[in-house]
């Protein structure tokens, strides 16, 4: 894709005049580029740096919730799904033991374009791209960034390197890094705790249609759940999720003999054909890690983290684009009134609250995409087992119960008191289920198991993401910042 002309960096010498910046973004991914577009469309100087500017081809980034697609509205930059052949996406069919539960996103109060998404990362990213890319205050250039230029702990800018090799410096009052879930910068800005529970194995099938148009499917069962949803009007991805700690190798065959002994007996009829010679297919077979990182920031005047360089979730639900894009807006918002960011001091302590107000999207998103990963993952374990059912049986109720889960899910209602509000009604019809018809000392140990099994992974991902922070902002301090008065004086951030 070219991106306009004329938009090359003016430099003096190895590095850039002050004034000429105001915002350093560190990568041109979801988060990089659409907050360089929104900062650049309120007359921000805006410096976007990105270590590949060739189409991403990746095998995650691909569902875009109903509720991101309202952030890319929010941001005006819902045209960037046109012309990709991005497909709408409407829920998820899940299918266990011959039954089917259907989850449709909670759509009905929306008007009709309203709703998910489902493409190809590269293309998503390179309209995005292009996008920022085309405002006159917005410079994208190609560099790996090496590292940030910290003065008296202060970031005053960063250290990179271009095309060519040539080392470089760029200068601006802040500076936002968001280079993604291999971020080579994180451990500057916050304290890394990077979990990797399992692997997305990718394929992508042809000359095959899902059961139910506009609709993924989650398959259920031993040893591994599978995940389908169209990235294309011809194409379907199909995702399985594989422990880590025993990840057949591609190279040798191994993977491949796997996903035809163990994982194809358990796909749709319909798609097994189109599975088969997929992975027969050269090249085809994808390796992901899936990464859990809970957010832990700590306060850098001068810089911020965004995006999966600060916070990942299991990539199993899809909602790291729709969090991404939520932060944006936030930052975004935040930034608006600030017309002075050369105190670096004032500025970091006024942003602190991004972590907070981020709380109710990215907590709640995350929770669900950790918790429903290992759920999904258990069926080998009795206890998991019972609670997999327990889940589906809860969907299958209808009404507030699914509607309520789905809208979560979804990104529509991002609340982490709906989140436990929903665990504690699943907690209850499950330990009902084990009762009935009368309870009896086995039952009630059942029961009492139940309950043990689902706390044990649901609290500890709670904890993670920040009780108070969660449940009770008003009480974080960082919640009530206003923005700072305007200064006339600007500092110097050059040498």
């Amino acid at each position: 894709m070219e991106f306009p002309k004329g938009n090359s960096v003016n430099k003096t010498g190895n590095s850039e005049g002050v004034g000429t910046t105001d915002i350093i973004i560190v990568g041109a991914g979801v988060a990089g580029a659409a907050l360089a577009y929104s900062l650049g469309k309120d007359g921000r100087r805006v410096r976007m740096i990105e270590r590949d500017l060739n189409m991403p081809n990746r095998i995650v980034g691909e569902l875009l919730y109903p509720g991101g697609y309202i952030k890319l509205i929010e941001l005006g930059l819902e045209d960037c799904v046109d012309e990709i052949d991005a497909q709408q996406f409407l829920g998820y069919t899940l299918y266990k033991d011959g039954k089917e539960t259907l989850v449709s996103y909670p759509l009905e109060k929306f008007q009709s374009h309203i709703s998910g998404r489902t493409s190809h990362n590269g293309r998503f990213v390179q309209r995005l791209r292009k996008k920022a890319a085309s405002l006159h205050n917005v410079t994208l250039e190609q560099g790996t960034v090496t590292s940030l230029i910290e003065e008296n702990g202060i970031v005053k800018g960063v250290h990179y390197k271009n095309k060519s090799g040539q080392v470089l410096t760029a200068y601006a009052p802040l500076t936002i890094v968001c280079d993604g879930c291999f971020s080579n910068l994180r451990r500057s800005l916050c304290y890394p705790k990077v979990d990797i529970p399992s692997y997305l194995v990718g394929l992508t099938l042809t000359n095959c249609n899902l059961p139910k148009k506009n609709y993924g499917a989650i398959i259920l069962g031993h040893p591994s759940p599978i995940i389908l949803y169209p990235v294309s009007s011809t194409e379907i991805r199909c995702m399985v999720d594989v422990p880590s700690e025993k990840v057949p190798s591609v190279s040798n065959g191994e993977m491949a003999c796997y996903l035809k002994t163990q994982v194809a007996p358990k796909v749709l009829p319909e798609l097994y054909n189109s599975f088969m010679s997929a992975i027969e297919k050269k090249g085809n077979i994808r390796i992901m890690p899936a990464k859990i990182m809970a957010a832990a920031p700590h306060l850098t005047p001068g810089a911020l983290l965004i995006g999966d360089a600060l916070n990942m979730r299991h990539a199993i639900t899809g909602g790291g684009m729709t969090v991404a894009l939520s932060d944006v807006v936030i930052l975004r918002d935040l930034l608006r009134p600030l017309h002075d960011l050369s105190d670096a001091f004032t500025i970091s302590k006024y942003l602190e609250s991004f972590y907070t107000l981020r709380k109710p999207m990215s907590s709640t998103i995350n929770i669900l995409a950790n918790v429903l990963q290992k759920v999904f993952s258990a069926s080998s374990n009795p206890a998991m087992e019972n609670l997999q059912h327990t889940f589906l049986g809860y969907l299958r109720l209808g009404g507030m119960f699914s509607y309520g889960a789905s809208a979560m899910l979804s990104g529509l209602c991002p609340s982490p008191l709906s989140l436990a509000f929903h665990f504690f009604s699943i907690a209850i019809y499950g330990v009902g289920r084990l009762l009935l018809p009368f309870p009896s000392p086995r039952r009630l140990w059942d029961g009492a198991k139940f309950l043990w099994v689902a706390s044990s992974i649901l609290l500890p991902y709670i904890d993670s993401e920040g009780i108070r922070q969660m449940f009770f902002p008003l009480t974080v301090p960082a919640y009530y910042r206003t923005p700072p008065e305007n200064k006339d004086k600007k500092k110097n951030f050059m040498h």
